[in-house]
C-alpha cells in the first residue's frame, strides 16, 4: 500500500471525502460508505451511495451514472477493463461488481501468482440488480434489465430482460 492510499484510507475522515463528493460531482454518499478518491472515479449528478459500500478505482476507470443509487453493503472494483454503471439504475444492497479475474490455467502454480485478466463490466441504464447479486469480470448488462437477487452474471444479458440463476439465465421478456 502505497502512502496516498494508506492517508486517504485511514486519515482523512470520511465525512471530508462525502463532502468532497457532493461539491464535485453533487451526488450524496454516506458517510459510512468508503470510496477511493481517484482521477478514474466519476459519478453521475443526483447519485446515491448507501451505507457500508465499497468502491474501489484506484486500478481502473470507473464510471457511474446520473440518479444511481447504490445501496448498503455493496462492493464494486474497477481494474483496467474498468467499470460503467449507465443512469438511472439501482443497485440493491450486498451486491458486488467485479472487473478482474484471476488466471487459473496452470496446476503447478499458485492462482494468486499466475496474473489476472481485466474484460470490464458494462452496465446499461435502467437497470435494478437485486440483492445479493454478483456481476463478474466480462459481463455486459443491456438498458432495461432486471437482475433477480442473488443472481450471478457473467456473460451478455439483451435488453428489457429479466435474469436469474447462477449462471443467469433470461427468464422474462420485458414489453
Amino acid at each position: 500500500m502505497n502512502v496516498r492510499s494508506f492517508a486517504q484510507r485511514f486519515l482523512v475522515p470520511r465525512w471530508v471525502v462525502s463532502l468532497f463528493l457532493l461539491l464535485k460531482f453533487r451526488c450524496r454518499v454516506s458517510t459510512r460508505a468508503e470510496v477511493e478518491l481517484s482521477p478514474r472515479l466519476w459519478i453521475g449528478r443526483g447519485s446515491e451511495i448507501g451505507s457500508f459500500t465499497k468502491i474501489k478505482a484506484s486500478f481502473g476507470p470507473l464510471r457511474i451514472g446520473r440518479n444511481c443509487f447504490i445501496g448498503p453493503g455493496c462492493f464494486i472494483a474497477a481494474h483496467e477493463g474498468g467499470v460503467t454503471i449507465g443512469d438511472d439504475c439501482l443497485i440493491s444492497p450486498n451486491v458486488s461488481i467485479l472487473s478482474s479475474n484471476y488466471n487459473y490455467q496452470r496446476l503447478d502454480l499458485p492462482i494468486g501468482r499466475q496474473g489476472y485478466t481485466s474484460l470490464g463490466v458494462t452496465i446499461g441504464d435502467n437497470v435494478w440488480i437485486g440483492s445479493g447479486a454478483c456481476v463478474l469480470d466480462g459481463a455486459v448488462i443491456g438498458s432495461g434489465v432486471i437482475v433477480t437477487p442473488n443472481s450471478v452474471v457473467a456473460g451478455k444479458v439483451p435488453e428489457n430482460v429479466i435474469v436469474q440463476g447462477n449462471p443467469a439465465k433470461v427468464i422474462f421478456t420485458r414489453r
